[in-house]
């Protein structure tokens, strides 16, 4: 393996490493020598990473949307059909946010920089669900409905679940108050 592979590698094992301890813990109370002690690396490793804890945060935030989003849309090319397709990516949402514990999801709201790239992604997934509704009506599997609306509707909702209002309001988990917002969007939309 050359030198810049082991690097990007070691890079990638690191930013895994955040996520998984920011996903579990949080981060906000964390400090930089916890979390060096936590990845068994030393703070000038973290360093090469990012200049501050707060870009640390922020590229770790990064890090996990991207792998999400990569997971996410794996599991829509597998499948076939509007409807099948956003049950799918409604669903994997849900479960790549099942690992996020209720302090990462606070530390998230409360970290301007990371709630930034937060809302950024639901903005994506809004668009997304969008074209995946777009795509169901021109093909004559759902209503002719507003996609915006539709898409935007999933986007309310799945912000408040991802803020923890959907269980609060009704006692549902996660991923359960998921699979029931694709039932609502596929059940709407049918032709």
């Amino acid at each position: 393996m050359t030198e810049p592979q082991f690097a990007t590698r070691r890079r990638t094992e690191l930013f895994d490493g955040l996520v998984t301890l920011f996903l579990a813990e949080g981060f906000a109370h964390l400090t930089l020598d916890e979390i060096a002690a936590s990845l068994r690396c030393s703070k000038s490793t973290l360093y090469t990473l990012a200049g501050s804890k707060e870009q640390l945060v922020r590229a770790a935030t990064i890090h996990y949307f991207r792998r999400a989003t990569e997971n996410v849309e794996a599991q829509v090319a597998g499948t076939t059909g509007a409807r099948q397709r956003i049950i799918a990516y409604v669903s994997a949402v849900g479960t790549a946010l099942t690992a996020a514990s209720a302090q990462f999801m606070a530390d998230l709201d409360g970290f301007p920089p990371a709630r930034e790239v937060y809302e950024q992604n639901t903005r994506f997934a809004a668009a997304r669900v969008a074209d995946l509704i777009a795509d169901g009506v021109r093909a004559g599997e759902f209503r002719d409905v507003h996609a915006a609306f539709a898409a935007d509707v999933a986007a309310v909702t799945m912000a408040r679940i991802q803020q923890g209002l959907v269980r609060e309001a009704t006692g549902l988990d996660d991923a359960h108050a998921y699979r029931e917002l694709a039932a609502l969007l596929t059940a709407g939309l049918t032709a």
